[in-house]
């Protein structure tokens, strides 16, 4: 069903240390996630990642569509703007699907998320 909050990442500035305080805080395992440098997070809910280089991030909350080129052409004719698409090379996308950041038409951001074959 498309909206529904699918994915969820975390940006901190050291992704060793933020392995370390949200595993140890919430008990979520954490593995090398499939570009480097950052983390899957597994929990019982929704999906994660974590990634580092970004010091003073918002976590970020994904939403699902179907199409996600179908989705930012939307999100552009409603006054929005779509910004980073992330990496998209063929291994993360089989895995995690596609992702888009955009801002709404008042500049408040959120992501996009195609799951991987639809799920």
């Amino acid at each position: 069903m498309a909206g529904e909050p699918s994915f969820f990442e975390l940006g901190v500035a050291d992704p060793e240390r933020g392995r370390a305080f949200y595993g140890a805080l919430f008990g979520w395992t954490l593995e090398p996630g499939p570009t480097g440098g950052g983390f899957t997070i597994g929990t019982d809910g929704v999906p994660g990642g974590l990634h580092g280089g970004d010091a003073q991030a918002s976590p970020y909350l994904f939403f699902r569509v179907p199409d996600l080129d179908e989705a930012m052409a939307r999100v552009r004719e409603l006054g929005g703007s779509v910004g980073d698409r992330g990496a998209e090379d063929a291994r993360s996308a089989a895995r995690f699907g596609r992702f888009a950041l955009c801002r709404d038409d008042q500049g408040s951001p959120f992501g996009l998320h195609e799951p991987p074959n639809g799920r």
